[in-house]
Parts: structure tokens; sequence; C-alpha cells
């Protein structure tokens, strides 16, 4: 899918070096982030450095004037009594057995207004978290594989496949009543609706680990796993909002899906106590969701951080094979972003993609059709050594 980038303003100097500069390697010794443009939205305060440039340029151009003088050294004593704002890109350290480094660490839970989505999606995430902790006290096999089935349904059909390659990339096209239905699927993951996902994730891609990637590792570990879902005015700031899903919006089902959206899970944790108690209630509901929660917030935070680099995308996505293995073919991230219009993120016959494999099942029983797959041109385009 061609998505634009974001129109270009001038540049300040001293705050970034441009990633253009770095040498980008498969397995890089330490990445330079590009946060691209410089954004006083963003970026506030300069830096000492660049202040002092500017008393060098004051200084010249006033022939060392007294008062100029005076003037100019008064700022650089502000400037360099100053205290750092946290919003100015800074080396905050690596992120633990990583190359990545984090350039501004996003305080979430203080010194900022929460606003009601906030404390809904926070109050909705506990509140599963915590049904889960009575698995272990409410353990049979019959909730176990109910668990484990609707899971596999909601995160394989309705979030991998729905979701991120149908909806978000438009990899392949599906007759309407089997993309609604996969897309009721992913619904019931409780991983918010068809219309926010797939604007948050255009949005990953089109400023994927600069400033304005909602999620990226480059804020934090935590920050790109999960804290992000607490912060609804900063994402909207960076990305400006769901602006990029008008095929979704459009589309009266998905208008209802988000208008609706708690409804439908509600609705499902009902049907599983009245079919099985609270067995079925804290498995069903408590346990798989948290369990496919964190398995598809791994593929935010985990595949920017650790694995290899098999293309040349630009930014910190990695191949990573037992992540691979825990999302259904998701964990072959860097092959995605090098082809993130592809159905199949498993190029190599090795790398396991059972969510591709569903695709192709699809597509020979003439329900899928219009799959896309990189070709062996566009694959030399992104190799390394090209």
């Amino acid at each position: 899918m061609a998505l634009m980038t974001s129109p270009l303003t001038k540049s300040k100097p001293c705050l970034f070096l441009p990633f253009s500069h770095a040498k980008k390697l498969g397995s890089p010794p330490a990445i330079l982030v590009n946060y691209g443009q410089y954004n006083p939205k963003f970026l506030p305060v300069t830096t000492s450095k660049c202040k002092r440039q500017k008393l060098s340029s004051l200084l010249d151009a006033s022939n060392k004037n007294y008062s100029s003088t005076k003037k100019a050294l008064q700022v650089l004593a502000d400037a360099d009594n100053a205290p750092l704002s946290e919003a100015e890109p800074r080396n905050l350290g690596k992120i633990f057995l990583s190359d990545v480094v984090v350039r501004r660490r996003r305080q979430v839970f203080w010194g900022r207004k929460w606003n009601s989505s906030d404390i809904v999606n926070a109050g909705v995430i506990s509140a599963v978290h915590f049904l889960s902790l009575f698995g272990p006290f409410y353990f049979t096999w019959p909730a176990f594989w109910v668990a484990l089935g609707i899971g596999t349904v909601t995160g394989l059909l309705g979030i991998t496949l729905s979701f991120h390659r149908n909806l978000s990339h438009r990899s392949f096209k599906l007759p309407k009543w089997l993309e609604y239905f996969f897309a009721y699927c992913g619904v019931q993951a409780l991983q918010r609706d068809p219309i926010f996902w797939v604007s948050t994730h255009r949005h990953h891609h089109q400023f994927c680990d600069s400033e304005r990637d909602p999620h990226s590792p480059t804020e934090g570990f935590w920050f790109s796993h999960i804290t992000w879902l607490f912060d609804n005015n900063y994402i909207t700031e960076k990305c400006g909002g769901p602006n990029n899903v008008g095929d979704l919006e459009k589309q009266p089902f998905y208008k209802f899906m988000q208008n609706t959206y708690f409804l439908h899970p509600i609705a499902l944790g009902v049907l599983l106590y009245a079919v099985g108690g609270f067995p079925f209630l804290v498995w069903g509901m408590g346990v798989r969701i948290v369990l496919f929660f964190h398995i598809t917030c791994l593929v935010n935070s985990v595949s920017h951080l650790w694995g290899k680099q098999e293309w040349n995308t630009g930014d910190l996505s990695r191949n990573n094979w037992w992540l691979a293995l825990l999302t259904f073919g998701e964990g072959w991230h860097n092959n995605h972003h090098a082809f993130e219009y592809s159905a199949r993120h498993g190029l190599e016959w090795w790398q396991i993609d059972m969510t591709w494999y569903v695709v192709r099942f699809l597509q020979a029983i003439g329900l899928a059709t219009d799959v896309k797959l990189p070709s062996e041109v566009q694959k030399q385009r992104m190799a390394f050594n090209n």
C-alpha cells in the first residue's frame, strides 16, 4: 500500500545525525534512529551546543560589540543552566541486549493529564489481567480448550489475517461477508475496533521508528509494548488521528463496530459464563485475552529490538523466528517492513507463517483473490548489497 510521508519542514542542526550518514549493516553495532525533520511541537528546547553556535554567529555579526557580547554570554549561561526537556532527544542508553538506543523516554503514568479514553483503556486492560490471575484456581481442560480455540480464531483469523494483512495492507481481497466475519473475530480479541487498529498500524509504517511512530522502542520498551495505549492525546498529536482509514470509515459495518466495540466482548463473556460458569469466563476471557494481547504487543516491541535484518528497510524491524511461531508468522517482521503489501511474511520455505498458509488455502478454494507477493526485482531492490 502506498503511503504518503509527512511534508518536509526546515531541519534544525545539531539535534540528530541523519540516518543516511550512519552505515547500515545487517546487524549494526549501534543504531542511531532518524527522528526526521525538526518539529517544534515535540522538540521545544534547543540544545546547548546549538546555542553555542548561535552565540558564535552573534559575536561575528556584532564585531564583538560589548553590549552584544554581554547579551550573548547571558544566552549561553541560560543554555548551560537550563534543564533538558523531556521532549528533547537524548541518548538514554541501549535497551537490554539490543542495539537500539532510547532517544526519548515517554512518561505515561505521571506528569500529564489523562483523558477518558486513557482511563477506559487502562481500566479494561487491568481488569482482564486481574481476571486472568484466577486461571490456576479455576483450571479445567474444557476451559483450557475453549481459551485456546477462541484465541486461535481471534488471533489468527481476526488480528493477523483480517486486521493486519487484509484491512491494514490490502494484501488480498475477500468476499465482503467473509471479510466482515474475520474482522468481527478480531473485535473479540479486545485490541480495539478495526478503524483504530488499522489507522494506528498504517501510521506505524508511514512513520516507522521516527518521532511520529505511535509505538517505537526508541521511546522505551514498555511504551512500544503497551503503555502507548494509555496515552491517546500524545498519539493523536504525533499521528494526527484516524485520518488514513477512509476505506473503512465509509463502510457502515466498521463504523458500527467502532461505536459498539465493547458490547461484543461483553456479550461473548456472558455467553461463556452461561455455558461453562466461572472457569469458562476466566479462561475464555481473562487468560485468553491477556495471552494473545501480549503476543500481539511483542510484535511492536520485540520485533524492533531483537533478531536479524535481512532487508535494507531503513528502520529497526527484525526477523525473529521464535516470535514468528507465537504470532502466526508476524515475527518475520523485517520481511514485512520490506514488502508491507505482501500477504506472505515468511518468504523462505523454512520461515513458518501460519497466516500465509490460511491465505493460500483461501486462495486455492477461490475465496482469496488478488493475493500480493514481492517479485524478484523488488527483492533485489531491497537487498543490502543493492
